[in-house]
């Protein structure tokens, strides 16, 4: 037991603690955000920038084959998680203290000349040996499966989706410019607790929607034959996930499926997973009249 005089000494700096770092949000009633009627109370609590999109790619190579990196079989792989403003804009590298993206896209706070420039990353990957001190070793091996990167290390592209992304998600804020530091002082470093948090949250929500599944169970697969109307793919993916996603296609000509984009509302934190899916707010780019190509993967690009 701590002697009196030592109580008393620090009882003023927990003091402190508490009415500055008072965030533990399983005593907040949870609102869906974007759909709050009065001030957000808590910002830890529920994102400001609360449209939460849960996106996926669909590539059919990584370009490093030669080094090991493949893609997963019968999935989809992650991109990211991203917070857009209730009105369907965005914020892009909002917390400059914890940029770790080594080629900053775009290279201003903005993406227009005005903006805040976004200096590249020089001090390499962060995340593999944060998650190796942690011993958060499922963790990263999911990750090294499933968040795949391409012509580039994946470690590169989990820290462009963090710094570009989880810096604007007001729940994972640590204090940067007079935000709130969510994480409290009872961590060493809440910069790590936010990358882990993150990172977490990343795959609790991704893995509520199974892409290939779902479209595998619709007959739907990939192919280099046989090509797919948008309206099919569309319909498979409303029916199993509730509402409209966002269906994003490359070429010429817009026939070739890369991208699926699922827009939510979160009842309180992004981290704790309870999504409430609505229809896309960004219209598809999609060609509308003629064949989508799902291809194959690429020979050896896949395990």
């Amino acid at each position: 037991m701590l002697p009196l005089v030592t109580l008393i000494a620090i009882i003023p700096s927990l003091v402190s603690a508490w009415s500055s770092d008072n965030h533990t949000c399983a005593l907040t009633a949870p609102i869906y955000s974007c759909e709050n009627t009065t001030t957000i109370q808590d910002t830890c609590c529920t994102p400001t920038q609360g449209l939460v999109l849960v996106t996926q790619y669909w590539d059919t190579y990584t370009g490093l084959e030669s080094q090991g990196s493949v893609l997963p079989k019968d999935s989809w792989t992650i991109h990211g998680l991203w917070p857009d403003r209730c009105d369907g804009s965005y914020g892009q590298y909002c917390d400059l203290s914890r940029q770790y993206d080594p080629v900053p896209s775009p290279n201003t706070t903005t993406g227009k000349s005005d903006g805040t420039p976004v200096e590249p990353w020089t001090g390499g990957d962060i995340i593999t040996p944060l998650l190796e001190k942690y011993g958060k070793y499922d963790l990263l091996a999911y990750m090294q499966k499933y968040w795949k990167s391409q012509n580039s290390p994946d470690w590169t592209f989990w820290q462009h989706e963090f710094s570009k992304h989880a810096t604007c998600f007001s729940t994972y804020d640590v204090g940067y410019e007079n935000t709130p530091n969510c994480y409290g002082s009872i961590y060493e470093n809440s910069t790590e607790s936010s990358i882990i948090d993150f990172l977490n949250s990343v795959i609790k929500n991704q893995i509520q929607y199974p892409t290939f599944d779902w479209l595998s169970e619709k007959g739907i697969l990939p192919s280099n034959i046989t090509g797919y109307q948008l309206n099919e793919i569309q319909n498979a993916l409303t029916v199993s996930s509730g509402a409209e996603p966002y269906l994003g296609c490359y070429g010429p000509t817009k026939q070739i499926l890369s991208e699926v984009w699922y827009y939510s509302h979160s009842l309180g934190r992004p981290q704790d997973g309870f999504l409430k899916p609505i229809n896309q707010t960004t219209k598809s780019n999609c060609n509308t009249t003629q064949p989508i190509w799902y291809y194959e993967r690429t020979q050896g690009s896949e395990y």
